[in-house]
């Protein structure tokens, strides 16, 4: 539990080092709004899951690469990491060091208002789904099994889908416009990611292909 909690602190601490390096001041009040929800959002998570599933926390807290994970989850999983600091600098650099892009106070506060949204949205999945661990894999030692209740009934991947609610608000907060133009990428990646799982969930989870005749949709009801 404390080195999950340090690996939490210190996680949060380099996010918050890596924004305000790269806008390159202080004066950033998007910048100090999503630190706040980010900070208070992952903590909120992170105790709930140490007081009602440490097990689902410990995964949460595992290497991003694992011994038994997907060789394509590696790949992606390392992807994502270059994209996710690109990302954040980038916004940093063109919402305050650059100055190139003004976004409308009304889109910032939708920005900030989508954040604790999809925060809400992770959570209500983890309450739901115990084996939501960070990489692809099959938790036999944790006795796997195919979750169909609450968000699941709705779409296969909720927590997907909170991420992307999460990750619309950041740049519209954080005031970048050529954040809100890589989100598509990122989207995509997670598009990408969501069919490497499925097919080793179908492989190796016995009812997930049953699940998948269920639900039809993987991320929003009645589109896709």
């Amino acid at each position: 539990m404390i080195w999950n909690s340090v690996k939490a602190v210190l996680w949060m601490a380099f996010t918050g080092v890596l924004l305000f390096a790269c806008a390159g001041t202080f004066d950033w009040p998007g910048g100090w709004v999503f630190m706040a929800e980010f900070v208070i959002g992952s903590l909120a998570v992170t105790l709930w899951l140490a007081r009602h599933d440490p097990g689902l926390l410990r995964e949460r807290m595992s290497a991003p690469i694992q011994r038994d994970q997907l060789r394509s989850d590696k790949l992606f999983m390392g992807f994502m990491i270059v994209i996710w600091h690109g990302w954040l600098a980038l916004m940093a650099f063109d919402a305050r060091r650059w100055g190139w892009s003004h976004m409308p106070a009304g889109m910032s506060i939708a920005g900030a208002v989508l954040i604790p949204a999809g925060f809400f949205i992770v959570w209500l999945t983890f309450r739901e789904n115990s084996f939501a661990a960070p990489v692809v894999k099959i938790q036999h030692e944790r006795g796997q099994r195919v979750i169909s209740t609450g968000p699941y009934g709705i779409v296969r991947h909720p927590m997907y889908a909170g991420a992307i609610v999460y990750l619309a608000g950041m740049p519209l907060l954080l005031g970048s416009w050529l954040g809100l133009l890589v989100l598509p990428l990122i989207v995509g990646a997670l598009m990408v990611r969501i069919s490497i799982e499925e097919e080793a969930l179908r492989e190796g989870l016995p009812g997930y292909a049953e699940y998948m005749a269920r639900v039809r949709c993987r991320l929003l009801p009645g589109v896709w």
